[in-house]
């Protein structure tokens, strides 16, 4: 499941997941605005910044699934924010990020493996014919690269 507003709205009710379910099947969702944490469907931003956020959910309580988008970004084809991905795989680096907001064609995901972002939301760009997942299955998940 994949957790977002609660863990900021109720943290006591996530930490009971977390300790009912474990960190490993709970996805925290981190959808950031200018480096702070949006809520209920990005229509308020919160005065938490995500690198706390990520601090305290990651390092403290042992998550290890992020999903994290940049919602300036989601759904508008421009290409990701590689250096914010970067900067949290470099502050986090057990973190299981998927990356989301803004992939636009296959340079992009390999901008962000380079990055070592371990996944990526793509699915605006094969909507919009942009990419298509023949593309990225060959590129990324074929033997014979």
């Amino acid at each position: 499941a994949t957790v977002g507003s609660v863990a900021v709205t109720q943290p006591a009710l996530f930490d009971e997941w977390l300790a009912r379910y474990g960190a490993k099947r709970l996805i925290l969702g981190a959808d950031v605005k200018d480096g702070h944490i949006s809520i209920n469907g990005w229509k308020e931003e919160s005065a938490i910044g995500l690198f706390d956020f990520l601090k305290e959910y990651i390092t403290d309580k042992g998550v290890k699934n992020v999903l994290c988008t940049d919602i300036s970004r989601d759904g508008m084809l421009e290409g990701s924010s590689v250096e914010l991905y970067r900067s949290i795989m470099k502050a986090f680096r057990r973190c299981k990020l998927i990356a989301s907001g803004g992939i636009s064609n296959i340079n992009d995901i390999e901008e962000l493996n380079a990055a070592k972002v371990p996944a990526v939301v793509f699915g605006k760009a094969i909507y919009e014919g942009k990419l298509s997942l023949k593309e990225v299955t060959r590129k990324f998940l074929s033997k014979t690269k």
